[in-house]
Parts: C-alpha cells; structure tokens; sequence
C-alpha cells in the first residue's frame, strides 16, 4: 500500500490554494468546472506539482484513441473495493486537468487517471505509475494528434523499461507494437472491431495477415502475443482459465472489453476478478455517455462517437431500425476542425433509420449521407430533431463539442 510521504512544501500548498481559487472563479463564471484553468494556474506556480501530489499514490494510468473514459470509471470503481480512489473521472485528461484532479485527493490510496495520448510518455515519468492500460490507437483528429504509427512509436520510445505494469490490447497491432518495449505486460484478448489502421505492419511497413481472430506480418514476423485475460461473450476469462460473468448496465461489446480490461488492471492492485466485475456494475453512465433523458417529452439516448473507429461502435449498441437517429457533427478545437474523417465511417449501417442531421458541421455530414444513399432530414437544432422524430427512443450521437452543447441544452 502506498503510504503518504508527508505534508506538501509550503510553494506546493501554495500552488494548489491558487488553482482551487482559480477553478472556482471559472465555475463561478458559469465556464465549466475550471479543472484545466485551476491546474494551468498551479503549474505556473510549481512545475513539479503534478509529480509531488501523485507520490502517496498507487497511479494506474489509462490511454487510448476510445474508451478511455469508460475504463477510468470502471477500473477507479473497482479499485474502491480496496481503498479510497481519487480520478478524473470527467475526462480532463492533459497535464493541468490531472493535476487538478490530484490535488483533491490527499486521503486517496489510488490515483486513476485518463491520459490524453499525446501526453501518456510524460505523465507517466512524472507520476511513476504501477500500471498502465493501453487499448486501442486510431485515427483521430489528425490535424492536432500524430498519425498513429508515429503515435505508437512514441508510446514505445516514451515507455521502454517503465516499471509499470503495462496491460495491453493483444487484438491492436499497434498497441501491442508499442507496449513491446515494456519488460512486464499484461495481455488482453480485448477485440478489435475497426482495423484500418492497422493493415500495415508497424515494425517493419509490411502487410499484416488477419486470419480469424489472429494477426501477423508475413514479412518480419511481429505478431499477436498469446492473451493472458480475454473477453470471451459475457464473461471475463482469468490467468487460472476461470470465467467471471460480466454485469454492466452500459451497452455494447465494446463497454465489455472495457471491462475485461479493467479486471485485469484491478488484479495487478489485488482486487479479484469477482469483486471488480460487481462493482463495475454500479455504472450506468460516464460523463453523460449512455444516459437516457427527457427532453420535450421524448426518450433520448446520448451517446458519443468522436472518431471512424467510435462511430462503427456506436452504431453496433444502438435499437435497431426503425428507432430514431441524430446525428451532431461539430469542427471545433477539441472536435479537430478537419472533418474528412466523415468519409471513413460506414454510415450505410443506419439504413432504415429515419436520420436527423444537427451541429456546426451539419451539411458536411449531410452531403456523406447523400453519399451513402440515405434518407435524413437537417434540422437547425436538437429541438427541431426531437419534435421532428418519429415514434420511439431517440438514439442522439454526437462528437465531442456536439455532445456537450446538447447536454447542455438537454440539461444533462
């Protein structure tokens, strides 16, 4: 167990009563919860903050292009069973909002903790974690983050002999290309359902081979590692062979390999699979995804899909036709204002649907869908959509600033 090393130096104290000032005042402002201003403000103050609040800590850390988020939540749920837990479970994942997240918790045992992937390499050296989750790489927001292979390469330059326990996706090329720098990695039969960006080989360039559920480049031989845990249908397959059932009030395959995932990092702190899959189940949404709210008299399901890989998801867990569809499509800053990720999803999935089209973007969106041969209709706003929609829960999927402005207007 991770003891406290003692009271913070006075410039530490100092630095987080400014941030907590500064957070305040942001909240204050009606701008969010001023995590990122409040943790901006207490590094300027003192640069080693981060690392400093994070050393009476056993720190999992928790990277992806999707997930992510869900997984925080699962696996700082789990580790409850076993001590107090402090996590940024809302989804601040850079450097300032970790910061801010750390400094409320000085009677936690656990820090879990999403990490943007840009950042992973060095929240990992400031905050030395004793396990890291690593479960997919994709395309996303090419115009701010690298191009996946470059990404991988700096996941495997940045971790090369980390002490952490790294528990990795066995099921993505990538992931598994640059967790293999690590001495002591966990492997998970995790699936994955998107693979187009991984048909290169990451070692060498060549070309993978997929057969069935296996992968290998012909040419250098890199390949699939054999799984130590696995998501096998509903149930979380252990080390030992054993099968736990998996109870989740979140949807969809994907939220299952989330949690396979989490049970594996779980057991790395000495939570046994049976506890931290029950726990999990106390779940029913994350940040706003997945709930279910009332809005102008109609049921309707939020969901988020920021990228090709999050969209082919989504689309697997929502009511099949002739349930509603929105659609919200924002370009702004934290979106990635290049939309031509827009091509690279299979939007020929919601035939049967009736569709409606909001956000920013809107008409991007709605010439993809011409495209794709569908049926749908623009609407200006959410409440055009709603009131438009025909009988039935309404199944909204927005990307990230969409999402949040309908959360917003929802009131969720």
């Amino acid at each position: 167990m991770a003891g406290n090393t003692g009271p913070l130096s006075p410039r530490a104290k100092l630095a987080v009563t400014a941030g907590k000032a500064a957070a305040a005042v942001s909240r204050a402002a009606g701008r969010g919860s001023g995590s990122v201003i409040g943790g901006k403000v207490a590094l300027k103050l003192d640069p080693d903050l981060l690392a400093r609040l994070a050393t009476h800590l056993d720190v999992v850390l928790v990277s992806a292009t999707n997930g992510k988020t869900t997984t925080t939540r699962l696996i700082a749920e789990a580790l409850r069973a076993s001590g107090p837990v402090v996590s940024n479970a809302l989804g601040a994942n850079m450097p300032a909002g970790i910061t801010s997240a750390l400094a409320g918790g000085s009677d936690a045992r656990y820090g879990v903790i999403e990490v943007d992937e840009k950042y992973l390499a060095g929240v990992a050296r400031d905050v030395s974690p004793k396990a890291i989750a690593l479960l997919n790489l994709s395309r996303d927001q090419l115009d701010r983050a690298a191009e996946t292979r470059m990404l991988a390469e700096k996941w495997r330059e940045g971790l090369a002999g980390t002490k952490a326990v790294v528990i990795a996706n066995a099921d993505d090329p990538l992931i598994v290309w640059a967790a293999s720098s690590s001495p002591n990695v966990v492997w998970v039969a995790a699936g994955q359902e998107w693979k187009d960006d991984a048909w290169s080989c990451p070692s060498c360039g060549g070309v993978m081979q997929r057969p069935g559920d296996d992968w290998f480049c012909g040419e250098c031989g890199f390949r699939r590692p054999t799984p130590s845990w696995a998501l096998s249908g509903d149930y979380v397959l252990d080390p030992h062979g054993s099968a736990w059932p998996i109870h989740l009030q979140l949807p969809g395959r994907a939220n299952k390999a989330n949690a396979t995932t989490s049970a594996a990092v779980a057991a790395t702190f000495g939570v046994p699979p049976q506890v931290a899959l029950e726990r999990m189940y106390q779940v029913q949404a994350v940040a706003g995804r997945f709930d279910v709210v009332s809005f102008l008299g109609r049921d309707v399901r939020l969901l988020l899909a920021k990228n090709p890989a999050g969209w082919l998801e989504t689309f697997s867990l929502i009511d099949g036709p002739p349930a509603p569809v929105i659609l919200g499509v924002n370009a702004r800053g934290a979106d990635g204002t290049d939309t031509s990720w827009l091509w690279d999803v299979d939007y020929t999935r919601l035939a049967g649907h009736p569709i409606f089209v909001i956000g920013d973007r809107k008409l991007d969106l709605a010439v993809r869908l011409e495209v794709a041969g569908l049926d749908f209709r623009v609407c200006e706003t959410v409440d055009e959509a709603v009131q438009s929609a025909p009988p039935g829960r309404i199944e909204l999927i927005a990307n990230y600033t969409a999402f949040q402005d309908v959360r917003r207007r929802v009131g969720n």
